[in-house]
């Protein structure tokens, strides 16, 4: 009887040491693409991925430039994440990248290589440079009340596929 009962204790603990690691595992949030910029917005993992995803679907690809140790970035991610209307619109609209690593395309530099920076690419995979922020020193920089112009530059980077593609 005695080792029936130690068998049986045995079978109780794999089975319960297994049950607690599944549930672990539930509980721990899957890493995406998004970073947390957006977890219903589809991104894409590269930049060349991006331009490919932008020339065939004819939607405008939008690079987020940022870092994990930056304030900045967090504030404005956070910003980002929290508004409705891009969320939307970057779900709908565009083909979405956020990099933690700068690109080899030169053309997404062209005022230095600074976190968080905000840029476009059209399907015709020309950079706008023409699409910029507020600020004169970092030019394609946003920053969280900032949103409305970002907002409006999203929408000018769709009208300019209207209008110009």
């Amino acid at each position: 009887m005695f080792p029936s009962a130690f068998a049986l204790s045995l079978l109780l603990i794999a089975v319960s040491s297994n049950l607690a690691m599944a549930i672990k595992k539930e509980k721990r949030i899957p890493q995406t693409l998004s970073r947390g910029w957006g977890d219903e917005i589809t991104w894409v993992q590269t930049y060349e991925e991006g331009l490919y995803q932008a020339k065939k679907s004819n939607k405008p690809l939008m690079v987020i430039h940022h870092l994990e140790d930056c304030q900045y970035c967090q504030a404005l991610k956070k910003a980002f994440a929290e508004n409705e209307e891009i969320q939307e619109m970057a779900q709908n609209n565009f083909v979405m990248l956020n990099l933690m690593h700068e690109t080899t395309d030169k053309n997404l530099s062209p005022d230095g290589q600074y976190v968080p920076r905000i840029m476009f690419v059209d399907p015709s995979l020309t950079v706008r440079a023409d699409i910029t922020g507020r600020y004169s020193n970092r030019l394609y920089t946003y920053e969280p009340q900032d949103i409305p112009f970002l907002i409006e530059n999203m929408k000018k980077a769709l009208r300019l596929i209207q209008t110009e593609l």
